[in-house]
């Protein structure tokens, strides 16, 4: 069996689907890896300790995926209309590893099913005990927290602990987290690390107890309605009018008093929440920053710009896209070791790759095989 490890062609993405680590047990296991020249330069990874783990080094892409049984990326291969088709490039019958985007990339389903791709949506993962292991949202929404806030300690333009000084006392910075998800949940301990003053709100009350761990305090708008905020796969369901319209007045009140606040709402299959108006923006005080984390999705704030940097109302948004490729060594770490726990349970003796049609796990992030769209969401 052959893994094809490819370099990522969309523009800011520097993560690569495989680790000089991952490679020594694929070999292990039986299997052939070739890594496109270049992939891992991004991470830090030079083709070199590549070649020590025991991988081939393909000149191109071409060259890398010729054979190839499993191929591993990060991000969904490109179409010919956002430029190399490398879709096209696939071996017929391979298996596709990656986060595929289906959601937002339905199109992309029946170029994978006419060439008899196997492809695997990994941020489709179920939330359950046995996939903890190979969670590539909750791996990479980890290290995107820890990211945020140190993005926003850059362009905040004060420190965030206190600071008692011969010249005086530097008051502490207060911190919003919007949304206390795993991304959420890193951004309050990060934050808490350097000293701010940090509180959180979530509609599922279920994190409360989180927040409250990590010396947070937690923003409570509705106990009540709250009860049914949480679908049974532990991501938050969208609420209904009313519920928003004391949420946003909850949030408007405690944003007056913030200096940073780090949205991380997001509903899986539609846009983001907008949580954080315009008028709330006007409403914060000068020199504040928001980072939106969902601005890839649409974002939590109208006023955010993807890919920028911004100043509005004299509040510093900042929308960069793919958190994650900014702290790409570790992120393309652990996302390797994801994949591997992911496929290496399907290779048998001799390194033949086996697909157990029957599994949750697979029936949950499978969208293509033998040339037909056969997940449930997208058929």
């Amino acid at each position: 069996m052959k893994i094809a490890v490819l370099k990522e062609r969309r523009l800011g993405e520097n993560r690569v689907a495989a680790i000089p680590e991952t490679v020594k047990k694929f070999k292990a296991l039986g299997a052939t890896v070739a890594v496109e020249t270049g992939a891992g330069l991004g991470s830090s990874i030079p083709d070199s300790a590549f070649v020590t783990a025991g991988a081939e080094i393909a000149a191109d892409a071409k060259t890398a995926l010729l054979g190839a049984n499993v191929v591993l990326k990060i991000q969904r291969p490109m179409t010919a209309a956002e430029g190399a088709d490398e879709i096209a490039a696939l071996p017929p019958g391979a298996m596709l590893f990656a986060a595929l985007n289906p959601y937002a990339a339905r199109e992309a389903l029946p170029a994978y099913a006419a060439g008899k791709i196997s492809a695997f949506a990994m941020e489709l993962m179920p939330r359950i005990t046995r996939a903890q292991s190979m969670d590539i949202l909750s791996s990479q929404a980890n290290l995107a927290g820890y990211r945020a806030v140190l993005e926003a300690a850059y362009e905040f333009t004060r420190a965030l602990p206190m600071m008692m000084t011969a010249a005086g006392t530097v008051a502490p910075a207060r911190v919003l987290v919007l949304g206390a998800g795993v991304a959420g949940l890193q951004a309050i301990a990060t934050a808490k690390r350097l000293g701010a003053i940090v509180s959180a709100f979530d509609v599922r009350p279920a994190v409360k107890e989180q927040v409250q761990s990590l010396g947070a305090t937690f923003v409570e708008v509705d106990p009540e309605a709250a009860k049914a905020a949480e679908t049974s796969g532990g991501y938050a369901k969208e609420m209904d009018d009313e519920y928003k319209r004391k949420q946003a007045a909850k949030i408007h009140e405690t944003l007056k008093k913030t200096d940073i606040a780090i949205s991380t709402a997001l509903i899986p299959g539609k846009p983001a929440p907008v949580l954080i108006t315009e008028e709330m923006v006007r409403d914060m005080k000068p020199g504040s920053v928001i980072v939106d984390m969902a601005v890839e999705a649409g974002g939590n704030c109208p006023l955010s710009e993807l890919g920028k940097v911004v100043v509005k109302h004299g509040v510093t948004l900042i929308g960069h896209a793919n958190l994650p490729s900014r702290i790409a060594t570790d992120a393309s770490a652990l996302f390797a070791r994801n994949l591997f726990n992911f496929v290496s349970p399907m290779i048998g003796k001799g390194g033949n790759i086996a697909l157990a049609l029957d599994d949750e796990l697979v029936k949950a992030t499978l969208l293509t095989h033998a040339g037909q769209v056969v997940h449930a969401s997208f058929k």
